[in-house]
């Protein structure tokens, strides 16, 4: 006799033998479980699928509740919506690993970097670049300049040394560049338009995203090609504008418009932007050099860092003397100085007032400067800089500093040393100090003290209706490329959501993160990192040629193979993490003893990890039920409870090895085998 109810609305037609959740999901509702199976018999483990029932006093288990005619079922009240959050975050309080590998958590624009390597090691190199397209559509050029915070993350250097990841981006992507250049898939014209005012890393990869979205996407920049600090702020050495014009020719042949020659409160206006197009983003960047405020910065040679490299971009030649110092630690100081070298001066210094190891330069580009001749002055501040009679500079009086307390940075606050001071003679003073955002043109943009565009940070809106903001223009101010990218990934999706009629916020993903330490990995055999091809310092010294060689295929297959595969095998296909994200878990709010223990050879091929494992029981009872054998069970009680083998792992290897249906149906990737299987559970 068949039953009637409704669920959510829907009418729903029961057997006499169906559970809340088996005719639930028949009807198309989705109800969340973790321990479901109908081919297994009810379990009720793990407390998820909770139901409301009208006039019912308790939440019901949906898969052992039974239907009664007439019930009116609420899969979605607050009531449902705080048990199973509390369920999840009580799984989750005791469930340890990584969900993802901590390059990807450590990377702003949350690239797949685990994947793509793994695609590398095993020569799908355009799969490899389709992963990273996910992320952000400049690879060659991001790979050859990001200062890489993923390799800072890299759990190899606990073994030797990090991954070499930012340059295997750029073998993968140099590779199918040259072979077969990416096509950016289009969604259906959706009718609306979007002006990006900025045709830097940020601008590039929002227009990329929002006409994958399916929006007619028209860049507007002031400079004669597009680009931004990618082709005036960064050298040719570094980056060669062929390769960034050939990914900027990819994102363009998707039918993004893109004006150049084109400034804002110039040759357009913010009003008339606003009112043609549906939705703008401001991705302007940050152009306008930091002063030093020291006296005699106005003298002629003294000139902001990025000027200096923006004439290069636009091909003049900078005309310098013998004697050049370039002020600041970070890349654009770095940039500053090693292209000083390579423009005639005989003589670069680098002052610096902390010492090399609070340096935020990345470590190879001070290397590679040394090696090239630059002094490097650490411990010294610019105090004054002098002229002669015509003007010019003639040298520079610097302060001895030396480290005090530690500031707000957590770096050591340097500080004078009284009476102490030094004297260079300088020809050029390069100040490289910092870069800050100029906005003008923008009328009515609300801007911070600093002088950037405040943007919420969840939708990048800014104060005016359909106006949003990313990248170095916005909050913080400048920041590196693969910040600004992570940006205008984050904005591209909520102005895309702003033009379908919905304020979602972006927010950040809910990942399971587990420490290592070096006594994890004693056993990793050490191999090398992969040494960079390149020329010599004699041979760079004179020329922007490009430095490095790039990566050979067997070197980038080799490098690719010392990656430790942090992340979870089992994560797209996990339902505890997705249920997770479901409900904006907090499961740090139950504090307590978590468990650490070792992995448990099943049988060849299959292992478990019993801190993966919440104790659904799927496993053991798809082996029993469904497949009729008993070589897994449960073992101990209570919180020691785990699942175990029943008989010698030897005994059970040549039936496991051709079943694996206790892996088929784990929800979240406790149980692994080496040979690849795909989930199926049964509803």
């Amino acid at each position: 006799m068949s039953i009637k109810y409704t669920i959510d609305g829907v009418e729903v037609i029961a057997e006499a033998s169906d559970t809340i959740l088996s005719s639930a999901l028949r009807a198309g509702v989705e109800i969340p479980t973790l321990c479901f199976d109908k081919r297994t018999a009810i379990y009720g483990a793990c407390g998820i699928c909770l139901v409301e029932v009208e006039g019912v006093p308790k939440l019901l288990r949906a898969c052992s509740a039974k239907p009664m005619e007439g019930y009116v079922v609420h899969t979605d009240t607050d009531r449902v919506v705080r048990a199973r959050k509390t369920a999840l975050e009580l799984l989750l309080s005791d469930h340890t690993g990584d969900c993802r590998g901590p390059c990807k958590l450590n990377c702003p624009a949350m690239t797949d970097c685990q994947k793509y390597v793994q695609e590398i090691k095993n020569g799908q190199f355009k799969q490899a670049v389709e992963t990273i397209y996910e992320a952000f559509p400049i690879p060659a050029s991001i790979g050859r300049v990001c200062p890489h915070p993923c390799e800072d993350a890299c759990r190899r250097q606990l073994v030797e040394e990090p991954i070499s990841i930012a340059f295997l981006k750029a073998f993968a992507a140099d590779k199918v560049l040259a072979e077969d250049p990416y096509v950016i898939p289009v969604e259906p014209d959706t009718g609306k338009k979007v002006a990006i005012i900025g045709g830097g890393p940020a601008g590039l990869t929002a227009a990329y995203f929002l006409k994958m979205y399916g929006h007619a996407v028209t860049i507007f920049d002031q400079q004669p090609k597009m680009g931004g600090m990618l082709r005036y702020g960064i050298p040719e050495y570094r980056l060669p504008k062929a390769v960034l014009d050939q990914e900027i020719s990819i994102i363009e042949n998707a039918g993004v418009v893109m004006k150049n020659n084109v400034k804002l409160g110039r040759d357009i206006q913010f009003d008339d932007i606003r009112n043609e197009y549906d939705a703008v983003l401001l991705a302007i960047g940050a152009w306008t050099s930091v002063p030093m405020r020291v006296p005699g910065e106005d003298l002629e040679g003294v000139e902001g860092g990025i000027y200096f490299l923006e004439k290069l971009g636009l091909g003049e030649k900078p005309l310098l003397g013998k004697n050049v110092a370039v002020c600041g630690g970070g890349n654009t100081a770095m940039d500053c100085c090693r292209t000083a070298v390579r423009l005639g001066a005989e003589n670069v210094y680098v002052v610096y007032r902390r010492t090399r190891n609070e340096m935020p330069a990345a470590d190879i580009e001070i290397e590679e400067a040394e090696e090239e001749g630059v002094t490097f002055k650490f411990l010294t501040n610019p105090a004054e800089i002098y002229g002669d009679e015509n003007g010019h500079v003639a040298g520079m009086k610097l302060q001895i500093m030396e480290l005090g307390e530690p500031d707000a940075s957590g770096r050591r606050r340097p500080v004078p040393v009284e009476g102490a001071i030094e004297d260079i003679k300088v020809d050029n003073v390069l100040m490289a100090i910092g870069q800050v955002a100029k906005c003008e043109g923008i009328d009515g943009i609300e801007l911070t003290k600093k002088g950037t565009i405040v943007a919420d940070e969840m939708t990048f809106r800014t104060n005016i209706d359909n106006v949003f903001a990313a990248g170095d223009v916005t909050n913080r101010g400048a920041g590196i490329a693969i910040e600004a990218i992570g940006e205008a990934q984050k904005a591209a999706l909520c102005i895309n959501n702003y033009l379908e009629g919905d304020e979602v916020r972006y927010k950040k993903p809910y990942f399971v993160e587990d420490e290592k330490t070096e006594a994890d990995f004693e056993d990793k055999p050490k191999q090398a990192r992969e040494k960079m091809p390149g020329l010599s310092p004699e041979e760079r010294r004179d020329n922007f040629k490009p430095i490095y060689f790039g990566f050979t295929e067997e070197q980038a297959i080799n490098e690719a193979s010392r990656c430790l595969d942090c992340g979870c095998h089992d994560y797209y296909d996990c339902r505890l993490i997705e249920y997770a994200n479901w409900y904006d878990v907090e499961p740090e709010k139950f504090p307590g003893e978590v468990h650490a223990r070792p992995i448990i050879k099943v049988a060849d091929p299959i292992s478990h990890n019993p801190d993966k494992c919440v104790l659904c029981g799927l496993c053991y009872r798809t082996c029993d039920q469904v497949v009729g054998q008993t070589f897994i069970g449960l073992y101990n009680r209570g919180f020691s409870t785990i699942v175990n083998p029943m008989v010698p792992a030897d005994k059970a290897a040549t039936f496991c090895a051709t079943c694996l249906k206790c892996v088929e149906v784990c929800p979240t990737g406790a149980m692994k085998s080496e040979i690849p299987v795909v989930r199926r559970v049964e509803r």
